[in-house]
């Protein structure tokens, strides 16, 4: 039973797309489960830059479905632009599948977003770091029950009439803390009428298709779009996504049995980063944590904003392995580490004279801790690797530290971001 499920083991940002890619070589279909286009992956090949939100990245290896499957959000009008760039550059999106039980992210929602978000930090409260892209209103109207579903857009009519009934009530409950709505309902539903037509054709339920795959036993790839560290129960609440992100997740957001999961994989960047609000407890503010973000290029794919930059951590990782029962990571971004002089990673955190080696449960503890770290020397260069036993001494004991710290074996690792700059670390072999 074929079945990988590959997710994040930090914040998000790991190099989850250009792992997915890889992955995706021998895979017959890549399903999304969780999220919306508050993520963002890119993928190089080809010396080009592919930059994606909604969409699986295993759209660009060709023939391969790509589905959004039930646990994801989705906003139309991004989807159908995210389609029309890749047509327009020669990609063939015609494996795209969108589950007709993925929930809408409606433009209402967007506003709702930015509007909570301002609620938040004008009441004294802490931010949350949100893209404002709808993604937790969408996701709270679902578990509400008031949500719409992509199966809603076949029957136009049918849509309408639940749209407008649908943007009355978050109309009132906007003016009702005093805010105004400056949305036109009339013209929304013509955005929408327009994506719709691009949409059509891929609209399906995805379970029969996906379940079918299985019995086959064909190759399927379930694929996060987010970090462990921003999942609703297990990151640090309440500055995470509105969705879970954890492997157990994987199974409710694509319909696929946890008896059927044969592997499970989790990326780690070999740095931490972060973007938006909340705790970070190796986060760094001098000119290392700055040369980090230059050089690994710390910017948002979403929203550009530039990422929080840190040493690796340990805590994370190891808790991010026992939460999914991750047996195999892919580390990225390696050649970012080339050259550092010493470098850190976090074994373990102090409270009080107490260590603690799982991640806490609470923000204010978070605050609190105090990093320990073992230091290592760095590599000189990444890019004469060919095979894993010319990688640089210095690496090996980093890669031997990552698996020894976290108890899951390093399978893959990535050191630029092209398809070449990937090497697999097969069973068995030693560093």
């Amino acid at each position: 039973m074929p079945v990988k499920v590959l997710l994040g083991t930090q914040w998000g940002d790991e190099g989850k797309g250009k792992v997915v890619d890889y992955l995706a070589s021998d895979a017959s279909m890549v399903v999304r489960f969780q999220g919306g286009n508050n993520a963002g992956h890119t993928i190089v090949f080809g010396g080009r830059k592919f930059k994606l939100h909604h969409i699986p990245s295993g759209i660009l290896r060709g023939g391969i479905k790509a589905v959004i499957a039930s646990g994801c959000v989705v906003d139309p009008l991004v989807l159908r632009k995210e389609i029309e760039e890749l047509k327009e550059r020669g990609i063939d999106t015609s494996p795209l599948v969108l589950s007709t039980r993925a929930h809408l992210i409606l433009p209402i929602h967007r506003v709702m977003d930015a509007q909570e978000e301002r609620l938040r930090d004008s009441s004294g409260g802490k931010r949350v770091g949100t893209t404002k892209r709808g993604i937790g209103p969408a996701y709270s109207d679902k578990a509400s029950r008031m949500g719409l579903r992509v199966g809603e857009l076949l029957d136009w009519e049918r849509f309408q009439r639940l749209y407008l009934r649908h943007f009355e009530i978050k109309r009132r409950v906007i003016e009702s803390y005093g805010e105004s709505v400056d949305l036109d309902p009339e013209a929304t539903l013509k955005e929408l009428r327009e994506a719709r037509e691009v949409l059509l054709p891929f609209i399906q339920d995805h379970f029969p298709l996906v379940q079918d795959a299985v019995k086959r036993g064909e190759n399927i790839l379930l694929e996060g779009a987010q970090g462990t560290f921003l999942d609703i129960d297990w990151g640090t609440y309440p500055f995470v996504t509105s969705s879970s992100t954890v492997a157990g997740n994987a199974c409710s957001g694509t319909g696929v049995g946890p008896k059927d999961i044969s592997e499970i994989w989790g990326v780690v960047k070999a740095y931490t980063t972060r973007v938006g609000e909340g705790p970070f407890v190796t986060e760094l503010h001098d000119e290392y944590g700055e040369r980090l973000r230059v050089s690994g290029g710390e910017f948002g794919t979403t929203t550009g904003r530039p990422r929080r930059c840190g040493w690796l951590d340990m805590v994370m990782v190891r808790t991010a392995v026992r939460l999914s029962s991750i047996e195999h990571l892919a580390i990225t971004k390696l050649d970012v580490l080339s050259g550092m002089g010493t470098l850190k990673v976090a074994d373990y955190y102090l409270h009080n004279g107490k260590r603690l080696y799982y991640y806490p449960d609470s923000t204010y503890l978070l605050e609190e801790v105090e990093p320990h770290y073992v230091e290592m020397s760095s590599w000189d260069s990444t890019k004469n690797i060919t095979t894993p036993e010319n990688l640089p001494r210095e690496l090996k004991e980093y890669l031997r530290l990552i698996e020894k710290e976290s108890g899951a074996r390093i399978s893959l690792i990535s050191y630029g971001p092209s398809r070449e700059e990937t090497l697999v670390l097969y069973e068995g072999r030693k560093m």
